[in-house]
């Protein structure tokens, strides 16, 4: 009996753990191409040790964080420059919301309850648990992780709030030609499907495309040829944000869980 992915060629953006991927794909008789669309991500000490002083020095009325792991960072970098106990007062002192679980148990870990939390893991929750405040003149101050966050920069911007942003963690893109190798086979139908591991794969995907003036043609792929398949909710989000609707993604946010509910997407296309 044919295996559901036989011929077909599935690619990952990722660059951790390609080879546990690879073996998944090829298990269900699919040919794995990896194409790293990660870039390499780095720990910012400096910058983010003199944006934190600003931030104390200024003070927020609003702190709003996205990821339990730039939390700590900002929490490290605090204790290093002896600002701990400034930045401790700040947060206590400020409304604090959260998205995500890990965010929201690194919080908890420095005893500090958010006023607002998503309902769903995602910026789209995150946005929804803010739109009973009102910003106007707000000093607000949100933490990233090394990528853009448009759904947020637009709800605070209706909403007449005064943004900064801390980037403990920054990446740099992969290389170009990487990225152009992504989009020519895309375009040629020589990817059938390409797994997306993080919303910043995403991003680099896209940019790319923006810059060299083909988010229509890649889009255009998306909607008719290869499939878009996120590891979860965050990563789809991501894919929406850049249009593409015809979305895999499975329940659980594992690696495991996004190649079954790939498999199980041209199953149901087999028997239709």
């Amino acid at each position: 009996m044919e295996k559901v992915l036989a011929g077909k060629k599935i690619a990952t953006g990722a660059s951790r753990k390609t080879e546990e991927w690879g073996a998944l794909i090829e298990k269900q008789g699919g040919i794995p191409l990896v194409r790293s669309l990660q870039g390499t991500v780095f720990l910012a000490e400096e910058e983010s040790k003199n944006e934190l002083k600003n931030l104390i020095a200024e003070g927020v009325d609003w702190a709003i964080f996205t990821t339990g792991m730039g939390l700590d960072a900002l929490v490290r970098l605090a204790e290093e420059c002896d600002l701990h106990a400034p930045f401790m007062h700040l947060l206590q002192q400020a409304n604090v919301a959260a998205r995500g679980y890990k965010t929201y148990a690194a919080l908890k870990k420095l005893d500090i309850k958010p006023v607002a939390v998503d309902d769903d893991g995602t910026t789209k929750g995150l946005v929804r648990a803010l739109e009973s405040f009102d910003f106007t003149g707000q000093r607000v101050v949100v933490q990233l992780h090394g990528e853009t966050a448009p759904a947020l920069a637009r709800f605070f911007a209706e909403r007449g709030a005064l943004v900064t942003y801390l980037l403990p963690y920054r990446h740099i893109a992969p290389p170009a030609e990487s990225v152009e190798q992504v989009c020519q086979e895309l375009n040629a139908g020589q990817i059938d499907a390409i797994c997306f591991t993080s919303a910043v794969q995403v991003r680099f995907l896209f940019e790319y495309a923006r810059q060299a003036g083909r988010v229509g043609q890649i889009k255009h792929v998306f909607e008719q040829l290869s499939l878009a398949v996120a590891v979860g909710k965050l990563t789809a989000e991501a894919l929406e944000e850049e249009g593409i609707t015809r979305i895999v993604v499975p329940e659980i946010e594992r690696m495991g869980a996004m190649v079954i509910e790939l498999v199980r997407y041209y199953e149901a296309l087999h028997i239709e």
